[in-house]
């Protein structure tokens, strides 16, 4: 079952791409040939497997929060390329 050229435009839109039609009909292809692979899991028998939420079973270990030496502001901004003597001053993004 092959992805419709529309579908990618879509998908494409939606994540701010631009594509040339041989790049839509690429994409197309190759996102084809990953949901055949993910297909192929519909194969194993996964009755007795228990539905998990984590890979790890276990207790996730996470080191303690204690508190570190930090550094001043002078010293975090000596090396920024732009700074208004108290924050970081970087171009605009966002328009």
């Amino acid at each position: 079952m092959a992805i419709p050229k529309e579908e990618v435009r879509r998908i494409a839109a939606l994540a701010r791409l631009r594509l040339t039609e041989a790049e839509v009909a690429a994409m197309a292809d190759d996102l084809e040939q990953i949901l055949e692979y993910v297909r192929k899991l519909d194969d194993l028998d996964t009755s007795n497997i228990a539905p998990t939420t984590h890979v790890h079973a276990g207790e996730i270990s996470a080191r303690p929060d204690s508190p570190v030496q930090r550094i001043d502001r002078e010293e975090g901004l000596a090396n920024a390329p732009d700074t208004d003597g108290v924050y970081f001053r970087v171009p605009k993004v966002i328009e």
